[in-house]
């Protein structure tokens, strides 16, 4: 087998080529929103604290609301759920794409509609992470989840450079109708799919909050799952936010404006998009410990490297190796705790997942934005890499004792599924 195909074996299931199609076209839609939205705070007020604000109020609903979530993902047809949030998504870009172009816009109305984003998204990510072993069985699981970061990441290197570039020539309001239209390519393609077949409802009448429970218990007490999810949660909360003070570095430290920002965003997506197809290329599920800590180690001192950089072009190669960690991170951490997990609890897990990858986001935002009052953007986002460094640090110390347990855990689950009737649900 070639290395192509190797890292497109998913997509020979014709509901993920949709899935994966749609999906692309509306990615370009949402980083484009995204870098535009973060220039158009920032245009408004000129505050980073706003910034993080607005970042704040756009990630928190999944740290509070992906539980909830996880639950409807588990019981209801996640094909269903995807179509009313995507849908959602749409209307709520059309608003602001109303409100922008019409002149009317104001700091309150950005963050309403984040928070109603948020909502979205808590309901969204679960059922979305969910769905794909719908899609292409445990077979191709691995493969998919390193497809869909790919997917992201190509579309993390376009859109933001579309953004920059139209934010320059006609303004905000664009990018954000662009985004509503982008969403009717996810909605046409999640229509099309074919047999979809319902999953057996759950059995036991235990209440949601019940549900909810056995979703954090399993996480808690499953000790690898537990420390992946610490380790990105960390590198969330920590790392990611430089995203939040992309505008104001590239505006005052690096004296550049809305352009920089999205050619900024486009080398991390360049670096996160091979760290993407690295992973699509690979077969199973050896290593993969490894590579999350030297990538979290990556991702800490690139950003580290980045705080000193006062020069542009440099800074943006810098930011080509901090996509490239922060995507391995994600997507290989991504990877085990699926591998690990039973399907019936699927959703709730990776409502833990999300509270982790993007509920940890928004606070991150919040206090990188306060910090970087008080010692500038680069020195707040030095600070994060270097937490994210001594954390990966940490986790390497860990790595035999993750080995061993996702051997049991795999094991458990395999003898599990062997019996008759499979796994309990």
């Amino acid at each position: 087998m070639s290395t192509l195909e190797r890292i497109g074996r998913a997509l020979q299931h014709r509901n993920y080529r949709l899935f994966f199609g749609g999906q692309l076209v509306s990615l370009i839609g949402t980083w484009m929103q995204s870098v535009a939205q973060s220039w158009l705070v920032y245009r408004l007020t000129g505050s980073t604290v706003l910034l993080g604000v607005v970042g704040f109020c756009s990630q928190v609903p999944v740290f509070l609301l992906a539980p909830i979530g996880g639950v409807v993902a588990d019981r209801a047809r996640r094909h269903r759920v995807i179509l009313a949030t995507q849908t959602t998504m749409m209307l709520l870009a059309f608003a602001l794409a109303a409100l922008t172009l019409g002149g009317r816009v104001r700091v309150a109305h950005v963050i309403a509609l984040a928070i109603g984003l948020g909502i979205a998204n808590a309901f969204d990510i679960p059922a979305r992470q969910a769905f794909v072993v719908e899609m292409v069985g445990r077979e191709h699981l691995v493969n998919a989840i390193a497809l869909n970061s790919s997917m992201v990441n190509g579309a993390r290197i376009v859109g933001p450079a579309l953004a920059g570039l139209t934010v320059a020539a006609i303004g905000e309001g664009w990018c954000f109708f662009a985004n509503g239209v982008s969403f009717l390519a996810v909605l046409t393609g999640l229509l099309a799919m074919r047999e979809l077949k319902p999953r057996p409802p759950p059995k036991g009448d235990a209440s949601p909050l019940a549900r909810i429970a056995e979703g954090f218990a399993y996480a808690g007490k499953t000790s690898p799952v537990r420390v992946l999810l610490l380790m990105l949660g960390l590198s969330s909360l920590m790392g990611a936010p430089y995203v939040t003070l992309m505008p104001a570095i590239s505006d005052r430290v690096l004296g550049h404006g809305a352009d920089g920002v999205g050619v900024l965003m486009g080398a991390t997506g360049v670096g996160a998009l091979l760290g993407a197809l690295t992973l699509a290329s690979r077969e199973g599920l050896s290593g993969l410990g490894r590579w999350i800590a030297l990538a979290a180690a990556l991702f800490g001192a690139g950003q580290i490297a980045f705080s000193f950089s006062r020069t542009f072009w440099l800074s943006v190669a810098l930011l080509v190796p901090v996509g490239f960690g922060f995507m391995i991170q994600m997507a290989a951490t991504n990877t085990l705790i699926q591998s690990m997990t039973p399907d019936a609890m699927r959703g709730r897990v990776m409502a833990v997942y999300s509270m982790m990858f993007m509920g940890m986001a928004p606070f991150g935002a919040l206090l990188a934005g306060t910090i970087a009052v008080h010692v500038g953007p680069a020195r707040a986002v030095g600070l994060g890499g270097a937490c994210v460094l001594v954390g990966a640090a940490v986790f390497a110390t860990r790595l035999p004792a993750l080995r061993a347990g996702s051997r049991e855990v795999l094991a458990s689950r395999d003898s599990e599924a062997a019996r008759p009737g499979g796994p309990p649900r």
